[in-house]
């Protein structure tokens, strides 16, 4: 399959005048379809993203990333992609990685390529690293998968699956149960190794409001999986 031609890179933002050109004008050596969802931005990013070529959604206001995320998916599969590779637009995410995302797909088979940074999380502020190992043991012991990295929003997902599972986050919250949903479909998961690229930028993460969204999120999925899921155990496939 022609992936480069069926994907289409999807990167939701707030005010991230300072990284989307570069980054829009990276990710066009190796993917030329990209739509940019400002998520209420007042700094011009979707002014700098339309000027180097990508497809800008404009939100009036703050809606949250999983929204953001939820228009571009639409949007990608309104042009008739099949693919939708998600990356930040602070710059976080490399787009020299993307080709590795790409080849797992066509290797594996996976419907969900998700990146890992903890092959080597060096680069990764001590916090963060606590947080997402912390939080991705809770998900793998809840799926019953090994899932080394589930806070990284650099992905690639086949949007006709996307399409079938009923997500409900709006916000950060959403990478999570991204994954649960795939998982619980028994869509295939595969991780590749990313670079950890933390920079002076600041975080688009409210601490508590947001800590407070993911643990409802939690609650609420937990009740949801072992009602659906744990009682009818899914093949291994991660």
């Amino acid at each position: 399959m022609d992936l480069p031609s069926q994907c289409a890179v999807v990167i939701p933002c707030l005010n991230e005048a300072a990284t989307i050109e570069p980054l829009v004008q990276a990710v066009r050596k190796y993917l030329a379809a990209v739509i940019v969802v400002d998520d209420g931005s007042n700094d011009g990013t979707s002014e700098l993203a339309a000027g180097c070529g990508a497809e800008v959604i404009r939100h009036a206001k703050r809606r949250g990333k999983g929204a953001a995320l939820g228009a571009g998916w639409s949007r990608a599969l309104e042009r008739g992609f099949t693919w939708a590779l998600s990356m930040d637009g602070d710059g976080q995410h490399a787009p020299e990685d993307i080709p590795a995302f790409l080849a797992c797909a066509e290797r594996t088979g996976a419907e969900l390529i998700v990146g890992n940074r903890m092959t080597n999380p060096d680069g990764m502020p001590w916090v963060r690293r606590r947080v997402n190992r912390w939080m991705s043991d809770r998900i793998s012991r809840l799926t019953g998968h090994t899932l080394p990295d589930t806070q990284c929003g650099f992905r690639l997902m086949r949007l006709e699956t996307w399409a079938q599972v009923h997500l409900l986050a709006d916000h950060f919250e959403i990478e999570s149960e991204l994954l649960c949903k795939f998982i619980a479909a028994g869509r295939k998961v595969e991780f590749v190794p990313v670079q950890v690229i933390y920079r002076n930028e600041q975080s688009k993460i409210r601490p508590v409001r947001d800590t407070h969204r993911w643990f409802r999120w939690w609650w609420q999925t937990r009740g949801w999986h072992r009602t659906r899921v744990l009682d009818k155990p899914l093949e291994r496939r991660v």
